[in-house]
């Protein structure tokens, strides 16, 4: 693309493609920190708009967005604040339907992973892009990213399996078994004459 002639053309680019970006923030960094990622984003398309590839406009603003991301937040403020995100879309999905079951527990599911295998899939699930173009995205190659892809949707499926499992009931203890009480026979001590306490006083001998 050539330099934006006026401000009507990026503004159409803007428009085109800000809730796609902003969706990608979301997803990548958490609504928290969506918008800062969002403007940084464009601010770098103003700045580098004869860079971006014609026709391929969208791959392009999400590996800034992407770089944006691993640049100005530290992975354990990112990770944090995503897992937050992500568990709070899954509790906030009410347990009506086997569907919505099933996408909480995905969303749990996803929230779990590293964040590379989450990229993967939701490039693909959620951005709806192209294998290609999301190897763009990532910098990899077509089969590279096709091969990550694979690798995540198995991880994905068995943590989605994990998180339907129901928790089994802890196990109750027996009882204790208690010994049937006995009555230890009564002990009768001696009868025992007990001194009179005036003894009888003792006859004066006949004279």
């Amino acid at each position: 693309m050539a330099e934006p002639e006026n401000a009507q053309e990026f503004t159409a680019l803007y428009a085109q493609n800000h809730r796609r970006v902003y969706a990608y923030a979301v997803a990548r960094a958490g609504r928290s920190l969506a918008d800062e990622v969002v403007a940084e984003t464009f601010l770098v398309a103003w700045r580098r708009f004869a860079q971006m590839p014609s026709g391929a406009a969208l791959p392009w603003l999400l590996g800034v967005a992407r770089n944006v991301i691993r640049e100005r937040y530290r992975d354990e403020e990112r990770q944090r604040v995503l897992a937050a995100e992500m568990l709070t879309w899954a509790a906030d999905t009410p347990d009506v339907a086997d569907g919505v079951a099933e996408r909480s527990a995905v969303l749990t599911a996803l929230a779990a992973l590293s964040e590379n295998d989450r990229e993967v899939l939701t490039l693909i699930a959620w951005d709806g892009l192209s294998p290609r173009a999301a190897a763009r995205v990532v910098g990899c190659s077509t089969p590279t990213f096709l091969v990550r892809l694979h690798r995540a949707r198995n991880r994905l499926t068995r943590a989605a399996a994990s998180a339907e499992e129901p928790v089994a009931p802890a196990a109750t203890p027996p009882p204790a078994r208690t010994a049937p009480a006995t009555t230890a026979p009564a002990t009768t001590a001696p009868a025992t004459t007990r001194p009179a306490t005036n003894p009888p006083a003792l006859r004066e001998p006949i004279r």
